[in-house]
C-alpha cells in the first residue's frame, strides 16, 4: 500500500493544518487525524490504500513491509492500552477512533526531551540515527504499558527493530537504565563515576575492577514520571462510550472500504461481498498487495466488532476471538499457563513459545489469530501445533453458526474442509490437554528471531494411563510442502507402541516416507529440512522421556535424554569495559578530545527531527521517478512498448538512454541499458510521474521484448569453466614456495567459500533534483558518501559543467561502502529526467529495488595449499581466490588488489603466494563493502591455519601464536611495521577473556553432552586502514568565523553515522580552545568543499581531522597579535578586535594525504598509512539436532592508540563486529535459477537482530599508544571491527569440530559461510543425517 508520503494529493490539500505530535482519527469523513495540541490534521479523502506512514522526520521508511521497526508508531485505544505497529502496514482507515502517537509527540529538541529520548541519545544508542524514532517508539509504548519492564519484556518489545550501525548493545543499554535489574556504575555506591576522576584520582585506574563498564553516568538521566505522559483523548473516549454503529465507507481510487459497526451488518456485507477479504492486522495482506500484485476492490474491516474479541474460560478449554491480535493472545495463553496445573496446560505453553519468536511485537500486535489462522501459510508457527492440539474453528454466516476442526484438510484448503465463501471465523476453542497428554512446539530459522522458519513443528502424545504405551499421536509440520503436513499415516501406525528406541527408528523411517519432499520443494534445503524432519521428532522423544521418568517410577531413561537441549533464554549483554583513559590528566576540561561526547545529532535522532534525504518536505511541482529494470540476465532488448504506461493518468513521461544528452555511464557500464541487458535488475528506462504510486503502476504497464543470449554466467565456477573474468589476475609472491613445499613435513589443500552480503543500510538510495531556473544550474540532494562523483557524473550525463551542479548531504542512513559509486547512478538518472522535465525529481528505491539493483559484497571462492612441520610451523602457503564481480568492473579489480595486500593478516610465514581474480558474472555488479574484500579472504587464511591445527592435534591459537608476526619485520609487499601493538591486542584478549580457563571449560562440558556442543576461538587481526594512493588521502575543509563569535566548519567528510561531524568539532574545538557550543557544521556541499574524496576505507576523520586543524591553526595563528594583545579578554572580544582590524575570519584547509603507492609489477611498495590492530574471542554453544547457535560471550581488544571519542569508536567497532558476525552465519543471498534475487527485504534477508548480540560483549581499546602519523595519535576504526566476527563463525566452527570428532567423522571439511543452521546441522553428522542420506539413495 503507498503511504502519505506518496499520497495522491498534494499536502496542503490533503491535510488543514499539521502538528508534529501525537495524532487520533475521530470521524469517518473527513477523517480528522488531530494533535493534542490545539492544531489539528485532517485527510479529508482517505484513501484505503494510503497507509499511515506520514510525511514526518520521524517514521521512516525503510523497507514497506513491517520487517524492520523504522516507522513504528504507537496506537492506543481507550481501555487504555497502547501498542506498537509499522506505520507501512497500518491502512489510515484503520484507525477509526484510536489515538496514534509518533515520536514527534513523543518530545522534541525545542520543547522537552522524553527520558527514553534522552537515555539512547546520551548512551551512544545511534549512529546513523535512522532507525532510532522506530527504536524509541518500541521503549516508548513498552513504557507506557510496563513503567519498570523486565529486561525480557525490553528484549521483546526491541526484538522488531533492526539496526545494521550500533551492534545493538548502547541501545539495549539505555533501555535497561529503566529496567527493575538494572545496574548503574558498578561506582554508584560512591556517588561518583569512574569516567568523573579528578587529576588525583587518576592512579586508581590501573586497576580494571575501578574501571567503570559504562559510556554515561545513569544518575545523570532525568526520571520517568508515567504521571507526565499525554492522556488518551477526551473525544475519542466519548465516542468509545457512545461507539458508531453505523457502517463507514471510504472510497479510494482503485479500493473500497468498508468497516461495518454490528456483527449482524458485518454477517450481511460478508454475504453480498463473498469475495471481499477480512483485514484486521493487514500483516498478510498488505505485503500481499504490495509486492506480490494482489488487488482487492473491496475490503471488509471488522475491527469495531467486538464480538470478534470475546475471550471466553470453560472448565475444558478456552475460546479466544478471532480478531484478537497474537500479542493478546500471548497474554491471555500466559494468564491461563499460570492458572492452571501444568498437565492443562501443554499445548498453551507449546503455542507460547512460538509466540515469543514469532515475527516482532509490531506484528504480534497487528496480525490476528484469525488472520493467521485462515492465511494458512506453509510457515505458521501455530497452525500445527493448533492442529495436533485438537483446535476447532467456530464460524458464523447470515446462514447460522458451525464448527469445524483445524484438520490436516482445512490446512491443505481442501473445499469439505473449509469456510464457505459468505462465513467468517468468529472464534477458536483450544481444549486443555490432559494427564498423560505432552505437546511440544519446534521451529527453526536462519536466526531466532523475527525469522521466518525453515521447518516448524507441532507434536502430541496420549498415553495410557500409568504406562508409556502410545495411546493417541499426532503430528505436524510447517515449511516442507505448500501447505501444513500432517503425518497422519505415520501416527496411526505407532498407536499402541512402547516410547522406546525401536519405535523411535520406526517412527523417523515412517516420518521420512510420508513427509516426503520433493526437490523443487519451497524454499529449496531439502536435505536439511528432511533431517529437521526426524530431529525435531528426536527432541520431541527425548523431552517425553523425561517427562515420563517424573510420572512413572522406576523409568528408565537412556544417558542421550540427559544431554538434551532445552531451549535458550536470550539474556541481555552488560555494557562493555573501558579499559582506558585516552584523556590525560592535565588535558582542560574544556578540551572534549578523547572524551565520550554524545553524537551531535544524537538528541535530534532520537526526536525524529534529524532530516535525512527523503524528509525535504515536497518542492513545487515535484514528480517522482520509479525504475525499470531487466527481468533477464542476459538479453538483446528487442522493444520497449511505452505507450501504455503513457495513458496512465499522472504519468509525465518516461526516461530511456536517447533522452540523456552527454554520456551514457561507460562502454562497458551504462546508467540506461542500450541494445541488451547483462543481469536482472538492470536499469533500463525510467517513469516520471506525479505521484510515486502512479510512477510504479506505470513501469508495470510498460512492454519489453527479449532475445536470450548465451552463455548466462552465475557462479564463480561457471565463470572459471568459461574463462569469464572481469580484469587481469593480480599476484603477491615471497620465498620459494615450490621448494618450501618439498622440505615441509604434511601439506593440506582446502576450499573456502564465502557467501555475498548486502549492505542493507536502513536508508535506502535516494536523491532529489531541483533544477535551477538559470544557466543549467541543478541542487541534487542526495544520499552518498562521495557526493563529488554524483556531481561528475552528473555533469558528464548531462553534458554541462561541474560547477552548475551542487550537491548537497546532510547526512547518510548508512553506507557500508554501498553509498559510494552506486548514489550517481541514481542521481545522474534523476538530473536527466529533471532536465527534460524542468520539474525537481524525487528517486526513492524500495527496499526491494534497492537490493535488486545495487549488488553488495563481493562472494568469493578461495583455493589453499599448506605446507607445515609438524609443530604446526607453517612454511609455505599457496592461496588462490576467484571474487563473484558481477556484469561490470565497477570495484571489482581493487577489491581484488585489496584482498591479495590483506591475505597474509597477522602471520609471518617465508615463502607466500597469493593470487586473484576477479569473475565476470550475469549478476548485477558487485561493489564497496566495509572491510573491502579484507572479511572474504583472511577468512581463507584462518581456515588454513584451522586446518594445520587439526592435522598436527594442537589447539588454533597455539598455531595462530607459533606463526603470528613477533618483531619489526616487512609484509609479503615489503612494507615495514612494528608488530608490538598487534602482540599485546592478543595477549590482552587471551588474558581479558580468560582464554584458556574457558578452553578448558568448553572441553569439560563437550564430553557430558552429546547433542549441544560448545566452541571457543580467539582471532587477530591486522588491518590495513586507507587507500592504496597518495592523492586518495588528501582533505580540505572550511571554517568560519562569525562576528559574534560562532564557528561554522565544513568539510568534505559525510555523517554517515560513524560520528565524523562530531570528531571534526571536537578538533577544532581543541584547536580554537572554545567549547563545542560555539561551533556547528551544516551540511557536506561541493559549493564549499571542492573535489573531495570518498568517506571511505576507515580514514574519514583521519584525513578530514587535518584538514580542519589545519586551518584552525591559520585563523589562530591570525588571532595570536590580538590574543597576545589583550589575553585577558573573551573568544568574542577578540573576534571583534579582529573584524575591526580586518583580519580574515575565513580560512581553507587542506591535507595533501599520507604517501601510499604499490607497484604491482615489483610486487612491493608501501600502500597503506597504518596498520590496526586487534583480537577477539568468542565462544558460542550449537543444538547439533537444529543446526541453531547461540552465542555466549564475545571480548574484544582494539588498539584505537589515542582515541579521538571512545564512545564514538567503541561503536564503531561493536557494529562491525555484529555486522561482520551477519556475514559469518545469518547472511544469505539466494538467487533463482534465472538470476533472480530471492532474498530482496528483512523477511528473506537475515541481518543480526537485538536476541543476537552475545549474551557478554566486552569491549576494550588498548591502553593509550603513540602514531605520529595520524591526528592525535588517533586510529580510524570504521571497518577494522568487521573480520571480528569471524571469532565467531570459527567458534561453530570448533563446536561442529568436536561433534564430528565424537562421531568419528573427518574433522576436516569445507569451509562454507555463513554458517548457518542449515550447513551446520548437516556438518554434525549422525544417525538423522545418515537416515535422510540413506533415504535420497534409495528413492
Amino acid at each position: 500500500m503507498p503511504s502519505f508520503r506518496g499520497s495522491s494529493q498534494p499536502r496542503d490539500q490533503a491535510f488543514v493544518s499539521w502538528s508534529p505530535a501525537s495524532h487520533w482519527v475521530t470521524h469517518s469523513v473527513p477523517i480528522i487525524v488531530s494533535s493534542l495540541f490545539p492544531m489539528q490534521v485532517i485527510e479529508r479523502n482517505a484513501d484505503p490504500e494510503v497507509t499511515l506512514l506520514m510525511r514526518l522526520t520521524g517514521t521512516k521508511y525503510a523497507c514497506g513491509r513491517g520487517g524492520c521497526g523504522a516507522c513504528t508508531v504507537m496506537v492506543s485505544k481507550r481501555d487504555p492500552t497502547h501498542f506498537s505497529v509499522t506505520a507501512c502496514l497500518v491502512p489510515i482507515c484503520s484507525l477509526y477512533g484510536a489515538a496514534v502517537t509518533t515520536v514527534e509527540g513523543v518530545g522534541s529538541i525545542k520543547t522537552r526531551l522524553h527520558p527514553v529520548q534522552e537515555r539512547i541519545a546520551k548512551s551512544h544508542g545511534t549512529q546513523c540515527g535512522f532507525c532510532t524514532p522506530g527504536m524509541v517508539m518500541s521503549m516508548y509504548t513498552l513504557l507506557r504499558n510496563h513503567p519498570q519492564p523486565s529486561e525480557e519484556q525490553l528484549l521483546e518489545a526491541l526484538a522488531g527493530n533492526l539496526c545494521r550501525c550500533t551492534g545493538y548493545r548502547p541501545i539495549l543499554a539505555s533501555g535497561k537504565t529503566f529496567c527493575l535489574e538494572s545496574n548503574g556504575c558498578q561506582q554508584k555506591g560512591t556517588g561518583k563515576c569512574c569516567l568523573d576522576l579528578g587529576e588525583n584520582d587518576s592512579s586508581s585506574l590501573g586497576r580494571k575492577s575501578d574501571i567503570c563498564t559504562e559510556l554515561f553516568v545513569k544518575e545523570e538521566f532525568q526520571p520517568l514520571d508515567p504521571t507526565q505522559e499525554l492522556i488518551f483523548p477526551p473525544e475519542l473516549l466519548r465516542m468509545a462510550e457512545d461507539p458508531e454503529k453505523r457502517t463507514l465507507t471510504f472510497h479510494g481510487e482503485r479500493v473500497t472500504w468498508i468497516s461495518p459497526g454490528t456483527f449482524k451488518d458485518l454477517l450481511e456485507l460478508k454475504a453480498k461481498h463473498p469475495e471481499a477479504p477480512l483485514i484486521l492486522g493487514n500483516t498478510s495482506l498488505g505485503p500481499a498487495m504490495r509486492s506480490k500484485g494482489h488487488f482487492h476492490p473491496i475490503l471488509l474491516s471488522p475491527a469495531r466488532i467486538s464480538e470478534l474479541n470475546v475471550v471466553s474460560k470453560t472448565n475444558d478449554g478456552l475460546t479466544i476471538g478471532a480478531g484478537c491480535s497474537l500479542a493478546h493472545v500471548k497474554d491471555i495463553l500466559a494468564e491461563r499457563v499460570s492458572e492452571l496445573p501444568e498437565e492443562k496446560t501443554q499445548t498453551y505453553r507449546a503455542l507460547l513459545k512460538h509466540l515469543k519468536s514469532l515475527a516482532g511485537q509490531q506484528i504480534r500486535n497487528m496480525a490476528s489469530l484469525g488472520g493467521h489462522i485462515i492465511s494458512r501459510h506453509s510457515y505458521s508457527d501455530l497452525n500445527p501445533i493448533l492442529a495436533v492440539g485438537n483446535t476447532t474453528l467456530n464460524l458464523t454466516s447470515e446462514e447460522g453458526t458451525r464448527r469445524i476442526p483445524l484438520s490436516e484438510h482445512f490446512l491443505a484448503g481442501l473445499a469439505s474442509a473449509d469456510l464457505k465463501p459468505e462465513e467468517i471465523l468468529e472464534s477458536v476453542y483450544i481444549p486443555h490437554s490432559q494427564k498423560w497428554e505432552f505437546v511440544s512446539a519446534f521451529r527453526q530459522a536462519q536466526c531466532q528471531h523475527n525469522a521466518l522458519p525453515d521447518v516448524n513443528a507441532g507434536m502430541r502424545v496420549l498415553f495410557k494411563e500409568g504406562t508409556d504405551i502410545i495411546e493417541d499421536l499426532s503430528i505436524t509440520y510447517g515449511g516442507v510442502g505448500a501447505a501444513t503436513v500432517s503425518a497422519h499415516k505415520s501416527c496411526q501406525q505407532l498407536l499402541g507402541r512402547q516410547w522406546d528406541e525401536l519405535m523411535l527408528d520406526e517412527a523417523c523411517r515412517r516420518l521420512l516416507d510420508e513427509v516426503s519432499l520433493p526437490g523443487w520443494a519451497p524454499g529449496g534445503r531439502v536435505e536439511f529440512k528432511r533431517t529437521l524432519v526426524v530431529s525435531f521428532f528426536f527432541k520431541f522423544y527425548l523431552q517425553v522421556l523425561q517427562e515420563l521418568k517424573k510420572l512413572i517410577k522406576p523409568f528408565p531413561v537412556p544417558v542421550s535424554s540427559l544431554a538434551f537441549m532445552g531451549s535458550w533464554q536470550h539474556k541481555l549483554p552488560p555494557s562493555p569495559f573501558l579499559l582506558q583513559t585516552s584523556v590525560d590528566s592535565h588535558q582542560p576540561l574544556q578540551d572534549p578530545v578523547g572524551r565520550p561526547v554524545m553524537h551531535l545529532s544524537g538528541l535530534k535522532h532520537a526526536t525524529g527531527e534529524a532530516e535525512f534525504c527523503d524528509d525535504i518536505p515536497m518542492v513545487d511541482k515535484e514528480l517522482h521517478m520509479a525504475l525499470v529494470t531487466s527481468t533477464r540476465a542476459y538479453a538483446k532488448i528487442i522493444s520497449i512498448d511505452l505507450s501504455k504506461a503513457l495513458e496512465i493518468p499522472g504519468v509525465v513521461d518516461v526516461i530511456t538512454a536517447k533522452d540523456i544528452p552527454g554520456t551514457n555511464g561507460t562502454e562497458d557500464d551504462k546508467l540506461l541499458a542500450v541494445d541488451e541487458v547483462l543481469c536482472v535488475g538492470q536499469i533500463i528506462c525510467a517513469v516520471v510521474a506525479e505521484t510515486d504510486v502512479q510512477a510504479k503502476r506505470a513501469i508495470e504497464k510498460i512492454k519489453i521484448t527479449y532475445e536470450e543470449l548465451e552463455p548466462i554466467i552465475f557462479t564463480i565456477e561457471d565463470a572459471i569453466k568459461h574463462n569469464s573474468f572481469l580484469c587481469p589476475e593480480k599476484k603477491l609472491e615471497q620465498g620459494n614456495i615450490e621448494e618450501a613445499f618439498e622440505k615441509v613435513d604434511q601439506i593440506v589443500e582446502g576450499e573456502v567459500h564465502v557467501g555475498g552480503q548486502e549492505h542493507f543500510y536502513m536508508e535506502t538510495q535516494r536523491v532529489l533534483v531541483i533544477p535551477k531556473t538559470e544557466d543549467k544550474e541543478l541542487d541534487i540532494y542526495v544520499s552518498t558518501q562521495d557526493p563529488a562523483h554524483v556531481q561528475k557524473t552528473v555533469s558528464s550525463t548531462l553534458h554541462i559543467p561541474i560547477n552548475r551542479i551542487t550537491c548537497h548531504v546532510k547526512r547518510v542512513g548508512g553506507g557500508f561502502g554501498g553509498k559510494i559509486g552506486r548514489p550517481a547512478v541514481f542521481g545522474a538518472i534523476a538530473a536527466v529526467g529533471a532536465l527534460k522535465t524542468g520539474h525537481p525529481i524525487r528517486l526513492v528505491l524500495d527496499r526491494e529495488d534497492d537490493m535488486l539493483i545495487t549488488g553488495g559484497r563481493h562472494p568469493l571462492f578461495g583455493k589453499y595449499k599448506v605446507g607445515f612441520m609438524n609443530n604446526g610451523r607453517i612454511k609455505a602457503l599457496d592461496i588462490e581466490c576467484f571474487i563473484n564481480g558481477g556484469c561490470t568492473l565497477d570495484d571489482s579489480e581493487l577489491v581484488t588488489e585489496f584482498l591479495i595486500l590483506k591475505l597474509e593478516n597477522a602471520y609471518k610465514i617465508r615463502n607466500l603466494r597469493f593470487r586473484g581474480r576477479a569473475c565476470l558474472t550475469n549478476l548485477p555488479s558487485n561493489t564497496a563493502f566495509r572491510g573491502f574484500g579484507f572479511p572474504q579472504g583472511t577468512l581463507v587464511t584462518e581456515s588454513c591455519i584451522t586446518a594445520v591445527a587439526a592435522k598436527c592435534g594442537l589447539p588454533p591459537e597455539k598455531i595462530r601464536e607459533k606463526n603470528m608476526y613477533q618483531t619489526v619485520d616487512k609484509t609479503i609487499y615489503k612494507q615495514a611495521f612494528n608488530p608490538e601493538s598487534l602482540i599485546r591486542c592478543w595477549n590482552e584478549c587471551l588474558d581479558t577473556s580468560s582464554f584458556h580457563n574457558r578452553r578448558m571449560q568448553v572441553e569439560e562440558f563437550n564430553k557430558k553432552n552429546y547433542w549441544k556442543k560448545r566452541g571457543i576461538a580467539v582471532i587477530p587481526m591486522k588491518f590495513s586502514v586507507g587507500f592504496a594512493a597518495t592523492s586518495y588521502h588528501q582533505a580540505a575543509a572550511l571554517v568560519h568565523i562569525y562576528t559574534d563569535g560562532s564557528v561554522l566548519v565544513t568539510h568534505g567528510g559525510n555523517e554517515l553515522g560513524q560520528g565524523i561531524h562530531t570528531k571534526m568539532l571536537q578538533v577544532a574545538s581543541r584547536e580554537l580552545k572554545i567549547p563545542m557550543s560555539y561551533l556547528h557544521i551544516c551540511e557536506t556541499s561541493t559549493a564549499t568543499v571542492p573535489n573531495t574524496i570518498a568517506t571511505a576505507a576507515s580514514i574519514g576523520a583521519d584525513t578530514n581531522g587535518r584538514a580542519v586543524q589545519n586551518a584552525c591553526q591559520i585563523l589562530l595563528k591570525r588571532l595570536e597579535p590580538i590574543i597576545k594583545k589583550n589575553p585577558e579578554g573573551t573568544w568574542e572580544e577578540w573576534i571583534e578586535a579582529a573584524f575591526e582590524q580586518r583580519i580574515s575570519l575565513s580560512a581553507t584547509g587542506y591535507f595533501r594525504g599520507y604517501k601510499a603507492f604499490m607497484d604491482w609489477e615489483k610486487g612491493e611498495g608501501d600502500p597503506f598509512p597504518y596498520y590496526v590492530y586487534g583480537a577477539a574471542c568468542s565462544e558460542v554453544e550449537i543444538d547439533c539436532l537444529t543446526g541453531a547457535h547461540k552465542k555466549i560471550r564475545t571480548d574484544i581488544v582494539m588498539d584505537a592508540c589515542c582515541s579521538l571519542n571512545p564512545a564514538i569508536d567503541i561503536g564503531q567497532i561493536e557494529g562491525a563486529f555484529i555486522q561482520g558476525m551477519g556475514l559469518y552465519t545469518t547472511e544469505e543471498l539466494k538467487y533463482s535459477p534465472e538470476g533472480v534475487l530471492y532474498s530482496r527485504g528483512p523477511d528473506e534477508y537475515k541481518i543480526p537482530t537485538i536476541s543476537d548480540v552475545p549474551e557478554e560483549f566486552n569491549v576494550s581499546l588498548l591502553p593509550s599508544s603513540q602514531t605520529p602519523l595520524t591526528i592525535y595519535s588517533s586510529k580510524g576504526l570504521g571497518e577494522s571491527g568487521m573480520f571480528l566476527g569471524s571469532s565467531v563463525f570459527f567458534a561453530i566452527t570448533d563446536a561442529v569440530a568436536a561433534a564430528r570428532k565424537e562421531r568419528d567423522i573427518a574433522e576436516d571439511f569445507t569451509v562454507k559461510s555463513p554458517a548457518t543452521p542449515e550447513w551446520v546441522r548437516m556438518a554434525c553428522a549422525d544417525r538423522f543425517t545418515e537416515m535422510v542420506w540413506n533415504y535420497r539413495l534409495f528413492f
